[in-house]
């Protein structure tokens, strides 16, 4: 689905750029453009990425408990 209309961003690109590395709102913004025209998606956008960072952070301790 598509978060961010003004620069084409899907929620899909803010998850796979979270599990890449990115760690702040601010770099996600830099990279893809997102939230960075009006501004109406920022909340939705900034939801989904620090879930999707969240759940990258937890894997590691998923997979040690494993």
């Amino acid at each position: 689905m598509y978060v961010c209309i003004c620069n084409a961003v899907t929620d899909r690109a803010i998850r796979e750029a979270a599990e890449s590395g990115v760690h702040s709102f601010a770099e996600l913004r830099r990279r893809t453009g997102c939230s960075d025209c009006c501004g109406s998606c920022e909340e939705l956008a900034s939801q989904i990425f620090h879930d999707a960072v969240a759940r990258t952070l937890d894997l590691p301790l998923i997979a040690a408990a494993a």
